[in-house]
């Protein structure tokens, strides 16, 4: 069973192929070149001789064109044999759970891996670089969101690709509690013994200097637009699609910075 992992470069993608490898399963990993979802080219391929797939979009769900792709992928894999897909998807996203409907409509084994904001992307994303210069600018209100640990997404992912059980159950996966942005700070603050601030900006003023910073525009507007889009209130409560799916709590956010601590002090 050859399983084709998505994104197997990136955040998710890489964690769930290390815990499939580690399992001695066949693992193909679906990133440029060998995958690119620009180039629908590049898709026969990949999907050459595999039976399962992670499949993770890039740069989210909600921007424009994804649908069209996760429709055309998925019909296209399980022509060729794909009997089981786990998709990554977004809480309250609407147009994530348009493509939810067509993984699930597809005829194969499907799983909805739903989750909320990343705590990985202070550490290894888009907010590293100002976590690192001690002031996290964004277009984000003062609404509570319940980040998930990528290492509790990888966890469920994997199990669904590798495990029965899993097939037909959309996994909603948060953490434990609630932060604003500005708790945020305060935790990455006390994790790392060093002032950490938030500071609310406009989306315009965000976009401006993401651009600046060497984010390309169509990009840095997806992401005003999901930050202004989707903190306002529709996700501030908690899941437990982590115990539904391993049997354990979730990873909390405390746990998170003081395992990334270091990297912050560099």
């Amino acid at each position: 069973m050859t399983i084709l992992v998505l994104g197997g470069t990136g955040k998710t993608g890489r964690r769930v192929a290390d815990r499939l490898t580690a399992l001695d399963l066949p693992v193909r990993i679906g990133s440029r070149p060998l995958f690119d979802w620009q180039d629908r080219a590049t898709w026969p391929a990949a999907l050459d001789g595999v039976t399962a797939v992670y499949l993770s979009y890039y740069p989210d769900l909600a921007f424009p064109g994804a649908y069209d792709d996760i429709k055309a992928f998925t019909e296209l894999a399980v022509r060729g044999g794909v009997r089981r897909l786990v998709l990554l998807s977004g809480r309250g996203e609407p147009e994530a759970q348009a493509s939810e409907r067509t993984v699930q409509e597809s005829g194969a084994e499907w799983t909805v891996v739903r989750c909320s904001w990343f705590m990985q992307n202070f550490s290894e994303s888009f907010l590293l670089e100002p976590v690192l210069e001690g002031v996290v600018a964004l277009p984000a209100p003062d609404v509570p969101e319940p980040f998930v640990d990528a290492e509790d997404i990888a966890d469920v992912a994997a199990a669904a690709l590798s495990q029965d059980g899993h097939a037909g159950k959309v996994y909603e996966l948060t953490g434990p509690r609630l932060l604003t942005f500005a708790q945020v700070a305060a935790e990455l603050s006390k994790a790392t013994g060093r002032p950490i601030a938030f500071v609310r900006v406009t989306p315009e003023e965000y976009v401006a200097a993401a651009v600046a910073q060497g984010l390309p525009r169509e990009e840095a507007e997806g992401l005003a637009a999901l930050f202004t889009g989707i903190l306002d209130g529709r996700n501030a409560h908690v899941a437990d699609g982590v115990r539904q799916a391993l049997g354990r709590p979730a990873r909390d956010f405390a746990d998170y910075a003081a395992a990334n601590a270091a990297i912050w002090k560099s």
